[in-house]
């Protein structure tokens, strides 16, 4: 079963298999993993160097190029007009793909004016790179600031976002302008799995955290989760989630574990991120 949300005329499968350290032939086994496990959208970047093997996985799944959703990230270094180009057309052969669905930007860079950078990204899908436009780790002004500057639609806004992280103001932002906020680190990297709220409604409902948290996300609206495992029954029972539902006093209490507020990636080249909304 592969739910979607859509958001601009254009359906996305809200749960995804991410790549995020993923190496060589382990990239390429759990994609084909995730593919023939149900996964329809697959999340990689340049940065994460295994674009190649990724590759490889979608060629071995057997699947049709349209019978998947493929999301890429373009890194800082090539936010200038015509180097971005040129980083996705390499992104595109390393893949084996004619174009990729999804083209984010992977993280702001204030040292690119944003105009160019978004009226590259823009022109690389008028050159048919891309089929849709994003960014990723854009605080909510910068993020504003990418809507108002692009001609095309900014398709989502790819975040950090799991129960124990408080991301109102960017799902409010995405939900202001009709894009979708997509999750990554959604298990928190395995934070969530001792948490003992989230313990509790898994033992009720006879799953296990991971899968709890998985159904919290795609009962959400506009809400689109990318985990990654190099387990290949992890990578299956993550999406072994659609036989069951979680009660609204069960999203709740999962949802006010958002005031651990508690962020794993945050590098030094970090915007300011935005703070949660006052109680």
């Amino acid at each position: 079963m592969t739910l979607t949300t859509q958001h601009f005329g254009v359906n996305i499968p809200v749960l995804g298999f991410g790549t995020w350290q993923l190496k060589g032939d382990d990239a390429h086994r759990c994609v084909e993993a995730a593919l023939n496990a149900g996964y329809r959208h697959i999340d990689t970047a340049q940065a994460y160097e295994n674009e190649q093997f990724v590759g490889r996985g979608l060629r071995d799944s057997g699947l049709k190029r349209n019978d998947y959703f493929l999301t890429t990230k373009v890194w800082t270094s090539a936010f200038h007009e015509d180097d971005l180009q040129e980083s996705v057309r390499q992104s595109l052969s390393r893949l084996g793909v004619d174009d990729v669905d999804l083209l984010l930007l992977h993280w702001p860079n204030d040292e690119v004016p944003l105009e160019e950078t978004i009226t590259a990204l823009n022109d690389a899908r008028d050159l048919g790179l891309t089929r849709h436009i994003g960014v990723s780790n854009f605080p909510s002004a910068q993020f504003d600031e990418a809507v108002k500057l692009s001609r095309a639609p900014i398709l989502c806004n790819q975040v950090e976002y799991h129960p124990m992280i408080d991301q109102s103001v960017l799902l409010e932002n995405a939900n202001a302008h009709g894009s979708a906020l997509t999750a990554y680190c959604p298990l928190a990297q395995g934070k969530v799995f001792q948490n003992e709220t989230i313990r509790d409604i898994a033992e009720r409902h006879g799953k296990s955290p991971a899968q709890i948290v998985m159904r919290w996300f795609i009962q959400q609206p506009n809400v689109i989760a990318i985990p990654r495992s190099s387990s290949e029954a992890h990578i299956q029972s993550n999406n072994d989630i659609h036989d069951f539902a979680l009660e609204p006093d069960d999203m709740a209490r999962i949802t006010e574990l958002k005031s651990l507020n508690q962020r794993i990636v945050d590098p030094d080249f970090a915007p300011d991120w935005d703070m949660p909304l006052a109680a």
